[in-house]
């Protein structure tokens, strides 16, 4: 039989949020009470408006929702599954089976909302994490237990580059991969369950979704439950962690609808006031201990392609790589679209790579930051009334930009091209080649989604068009 103190009831309804009388004990913040009805409901509290009331978020809303109905206070926060018995598994925040699978097992459980690790135990790795994606290893290399964020505007590639890294990474990463979705599209969902299915490295991933038809409270909380898992593999099973995340936009949206259900002022650009606190709350949870290592990726949309966006703007200060993804760049049809110019990494200096690494690396960007320079003089003048030193760098950047587009496994279907896996000698090889006009006979087309400066046909005939 309930305890009748842990016993309350809904004495008012707004959308998904409910305030429910306790006359007895009242819920601290963070407590999950469920619905004494059938099915359960699921409430987080969030918010203490009196005395005896709790305002809480309804995750699981039903049409079965009513006034009077009673609540139990289940004295604990929200919590999720760990272990071994999630790898290959598809999951909900609740810990739910949503694969189509047996149900898992009575399970040792969590609660989501744990705590940063302090700084005394946190270890910085300092090694390069190979993507076999030019573009990134070579111009934004990625951190062994860093994290690094995709920045773009709809329709760039966000989740593309996503999918291959997965394919290319999780292939030969040798710890366990977690994929967190949030607000994600259930046919993005499906398509990368089977994707990883075909490519056997489901047996060594957990997939952790909030789909974007759920309420914002699951949305809002789905990253929290994704790292748990990922901090009891790291820390009790002493696993290396590969953390991939699609959307962190959408946990800040689904953060800015559970303000504005409870009443919050909104802030800069309709955000809610507590934007940077709830977005270092679940960023700093990602990081690499004595006992193993956790790395991030994460795609980050950027509304209307504005960069000072609040949401884009409170990411970047979390990151030790950004990789930031041009409209420009895929209307040109240079994919990946990435931006050399804008995207940055800390790992590319002196001592966190190598010397002949660090070398190619600012060539090329010095190539293609004057072609930059260059383009409105060409534009107005044309390339004939540049210098022969100019339209030389105007060639090789032209050659370096088609060199650094790469097929992928993830497109293989849908291009007809099979894809490359490139290892970072590899690049730089090809790139100090190419700088060192060993091609300067050879069209720029001949460049466009090849793999390395080998696959080339000698005796190609040059195209001198602009």
């Amino acid at each position: 039989m309930a305890d009748t103190t842990r016993i309350g009831h809904i004495v008012a309804i707004e959308g998904s949020i409910v305030d429910i009388c306790f006359e007895e004990t009242l819920p601290g913040i963070g407590t999950r009470l469920v619905t004494l009805s059938d099915p359960t409901m699921t409430i987080e509290v969030a918010a203490l408006p009196d005395r005896d009331t709790a305002r809480g978020l309804v995750l699981n809303p039903t049409a079965e929702l009513r006034l009077g109905m009673p609540v139990r206070n289940t004295c604990q926060g929200l919590s999720v599954p760990v272990g071994e018995a999630l790898l290959g598994r598809m999951i909900n925040v609740f810990g739910d089976a949503i694969d189509g699978k047996p149900p898992l097992e009575e399970m040792q459980r969590r609660p989501i909302q744990g705590r940063p690790v302090p700084l005394a135990r946190r270890r910085a790795e300092g090694e390069i994490f190979e993507t076999g994606i030019k573009a990134i290893d070579l111009l934004s290399p990625l951190e062994r237990g860093g994290k690094a964020g995709l920045f773009g505007g709809a329709g760039v590639g966000k989740t593309v580059l996503v999918t291959e890294m997965i394919h290319n990474m999780v292939a030969e990463y040798h710890g366990v991969s977690l994929f967190c979705g949030i607000g994600e599209r259930c046919r993005e969902a499906e398509e990368l369950y089977r994707e990883m299915q075909e490519t056997d490295v489901l047996d060594r991933t957990v997939m952790v979704f909030g789909q974007m038809n759920e309420a914002p409270g699951v949305r809002f909380r789905v990253g929290h439950a994704a790292l748990t898992i990922a901090e009891y593999f790291r820390d009790e099973l002493r696993r290396d962690v590969l953390v991939l995340i699609d959307n962190i936009y959408r946990f800040v949206q689904a953060g800015a609808e559970v303000s504005g259900l409870l009443g919050r002022i909104p802030s800069r650009v309709g955000y809610q006031p507590t934007l940077g606190t709830e977005l270092a709350g679940l960023e700093e949870r990602i990081c690499s201990t004595d006992r193993g290592s956790m790395t991030s990726i994460q795609a980050v949309y950027v509304p209307a392609d504005d960069f000072t966006d609040p949401a884009a703007s409170h990411t970047f200060s979390h990151l030790s790589a950004s990789i930031v993804l041009s409209r420009k760049k895929a209307s040109e049809g240079l994919y990946p679209a990435i931006d050399p110019l804008k995207s940055f990494s800390k790992m590319l200096t002196p001592g966190a790579v190598s010397d002949r690494h660090y070398r190619i690396a600012r060539a090329v960007r010095n190539t293609l930051a004057e072609y930059d320079d260059l383009k409105d003089i060409i534009a107005m003048l044309g390339l004939e009334e540049l210098s022969e030193k100019d339209r030389a760098t105007v060639r090789r950047a032209r050659q370096i930009e088609r060199f650094l587009t790469q097929p992928f496994f993830s497109t293989e279907k849908m291009t007809g091209i099979p894809g490359r896996f490139m290892p970072l000698g590899d690049t730089l090889e090809s790139c100090e080649r190419i700088l060192g006009d060993e091609f300067k006979d050879l069209p720029e087309r001949a460049f466009y989604m090849i793999g390395t400066v080998d696959e080339l046909t000698a005796g190609e005939e040059v195209d001198d068009a602009a």
